[in-house]
């Protein structure tokens, strides 16, 4: 039996995926912050059917993304990376929050934490493959200000949301190119999509917006492109192959990023300390 790693899987999207995944044959390695909720869904994956095992870690700390990592890594059974943990817009007019290593929260959460927990993996799903990676992202993306990266002069929850959410997707393509490569590294897929607009989850009530979209939508979507070959390198969204921001294809964004981060397929992520890049 293959195994997942979904991250965020006790709300929202993460929740309808857990018991589906387990159903359709793959052991659920099910990653939430609560304890008591890690233990409800592995509960709910087991009464589908399904085989899971529950994962405490606090996406927000890199030491907690690593002790995460560290619990899987030595598997040889994980084949599917889903990282779909993440922190929305927050309330309107919401206050800059930080993370527990300084970081901008939706920052730190988005986009650190599925680029340190992949890196780390990524030696696993090699070795275990053909193997895939799914990112969790969003068509709502925004320039990211160099100078400024994690908003410390003019904060605005919406914009760090969807600049994380940018990184992601650029990271994503450029990672899937490097992978593609390398003799070894084609065998590993990494793709990202924009589930569906305003689900009806906690995030997006969070924020007072009306939802427009069922958590069932983006599910259905999410779940087709885990569980189906849909290539790699590509962006979706919901079903369909889509276009990221532009700034997700431009070399030199890419190369800011790989300069501030490493790259994932040689192992080389760094620790983030400056994180403007100045």
């Amino acid at each position: 039996m293959t195994a997942v790693l979904l991250t965020g899987a006790t709300s929202g999207l993460g929740r309808w995926l857990a018991p589906r995944l387990g159903a359709a044959g793959l052991t659920v390695l099910l990653h939430g912050r609560d304890p008591d909720k890690v233990a409800r869904g592995v509960a709910e994956v087991r009464a589908a059917g399904g085989a899971a095992e529950g994962l405490v870690a606090d996406l927000a700390s890199l030491a907690e993304v690593d002790r995460l990592a560290a619990a899987v890594a030595g598997r040889d059974d994980l084949t599917i990376l889903v990282n779909n943990a993440g922190v929305g817009f927050g309330p309107p007019g919401g206050a800059r929050e930080e993370s527990a290593d300084g970081h901008e929260l939706r920052w730190a959460v988005n986009f650190l934490a599925p680029v340190r927990l992949t890196t780390a993996l990524l030696p696993t799903l090699a070795a275990n493959a053909p193997a895939k990676v799914v990112n969790v992202g969003s068509i709502g993306q925004a320039p990211i200000d160099f100078d400024d990266v994690e908003l410390r002069r003019s904060y605005d929850g919406i914009t760090a949301y969807r600049r994380s959410k940018l990184a992601l997707a650029a990271w994503s393509l450029d990672l899937a190119g490097e992978l593609e490569g390398r003799p070894a590294g084609g065998e590993v897929s990494v793709n990202c999509l924009h589930p569906a607009t305003f689900m009806d989850t906690q995030m997006v009530r969070d924020h007072g917006a009306a939802p427009r979209s069922t958590v069932q939508e983006g599910g259905e979507a999410t779940l087709r492109l885990i569980l189906h070959e849909r290539g790699t390198g590509g962006f979706f969204d919901g079903d369909r192959p889509a276009r990221a921001h532009p700034d997700a294809y431009d070399p030199g964004v890419r190369r800011r990023l790989r300069a501030m981060f490493g790259s994932a397929a040689t192992g080389k992520a760094q620790t983030h300390e400056q994180s403007d890049c100045r």
